[in-house]
């Protein structure tokens, strides 16, 4: 029997696969591309893979094939309908990362809601340094505790993920997008009531007829402004643009990806240029009067301190007519 694996590196090079060797001859590639699949599993009667798409144009040649193994829980890359046509068995690992899916949905969640990047930038560039009081809230972050979470897709990693909230004080609440019944446990609602309802909204769903594109323009419009929107289901369940928009458009206040549309990343991907930006609201900024190196300009001046005091104080008034002050705050504002 030959084993084919066609994109091995993307389980990881930690993982030990001599228990393959047993079963017959067995061929690893890094990666495979849709060209290179056909000529590599002509003669295999096993393929395990994890994104490759599988389908006549990648397997027809492949006639000894008898199995496709799939190294994760999602399978919309295969073709299943040609599969069943042509005989051919496939099976992935459902399950397999429920505790770390779950753990990553809450890293994500922390990272936005406690506002990690913006409070540890303040303290490796050294901006507490004899800062006015030891206290620092320039970035409000709040509690789980109390807050609305809304799921799309109550499977097994969304009701571990439920659970998890449950216990950190949240109100569940869950959506369906397959219409199936409602589960023992917690409440579900339909789309449009958990849109409108959740504090923080994260998808656990698979890709199908019923979710791809589920969350477009209209559904972000639907949500509270103040909601963080995590997917950790498949990357074409959201559509990258109006993801895009709504964030621009500060309709929702941020968003975590563990998936896209494409990946890795294309050139193209709206998504793109976004970065996690301080506003011109310079009253959210707090800033000590040490004078530290400016990274462009060399030291600070007397004027250079004048207007951090007052952008602290909450009394500049920018003259964005004086070039010396536009250029200033724009680095102040891509630093604080």
């Amino acid at each position: 029997m030959k084993i084919v694996f066609l994109d091995v590196k993307t389980i990881g090079e930690d993982i030990d696969l001599s228990g393959f060797d047993r079963f017959g001859e067995v061929v690893k590639y890094d990666f495979s591309t849709s060209e290179e699949v056909t000529e590599r599993v002509q003669d295999a009667d096993v393929i395990i893979l994890n994104k490759v798409q599988v389908n006549e144009q990648t397997i027809g040649k492949a006639e000894n094939l008898k199995l496709v193994c799939v190294t994760a829980t999602g399978t919309n890359n295969l073709d299943k309908e040609y599969l069943e046509k042509r005989g051919v068995a496939w099976r992935n690992v459902a399950g397999y990362s429920t505790e770390t899916v779950a753990q990553h949905t809450f890293a994500m969640l922390l990272y936005l809601l406690e506002k990690i990047r913006y409070y540890d930038d303040y303290v490796k560039e050294e901006r507490y340094i004899n800062d006015t009081i030891f206290t620092h809230f320039a970035e409000h972050f709040t509690e789980i505790s109390g807050k609305t979470w809304g799921i799309i897709g109550l499977g097994t990693i969304g009701r571990r993920v439920a659970d998890i909230a449950k216990a950190f004080g949240a109100q569940i609440i869950y959506y369906s997008a397959s219409g199936r019944s409602a589960q023992e446990g917690y409440e579900q609602v339909d789309l449009d009531t958990l849109l409108a309802k959740s504090d923080i909204i994260s998808i656990h769903a698979p890709l199908n007829e019923h979710t791809e594109g589920l969350m477009d323009k209209a559904a972000f419009a639907k949500m509270k402004k103040t909601c963080i929107f995590l997917n950790l289901g498949r990357g074409p369940i959201v559509v990258e643009q109006d993801l895009y928009e709504a964030l621009e458009n500060d309709e929702i206040a941020a968003a975590g990806l563990d998936v896209l549309c494409q990946e890795p990343m294309s050139e193209t991907n709206p998504l793109k240029n976004k970065r996690q930006q301080k506003t011109a609201d310079y009253t959210k900024c707090s800033m000590g009067e040490r004078g530290s190196k400016d990274k462009v300009d060399g030291n600070y001046t007397g004027t250079d301190k004048r207007i951090f005091s007052n952008l602290r104080n909450r009394s500049c008034r920018i003259d964005f007519s004086d070039m010396r002050q536009l250029r200033f705050c724009l680095k102040y504002l891509f630093t604080c």
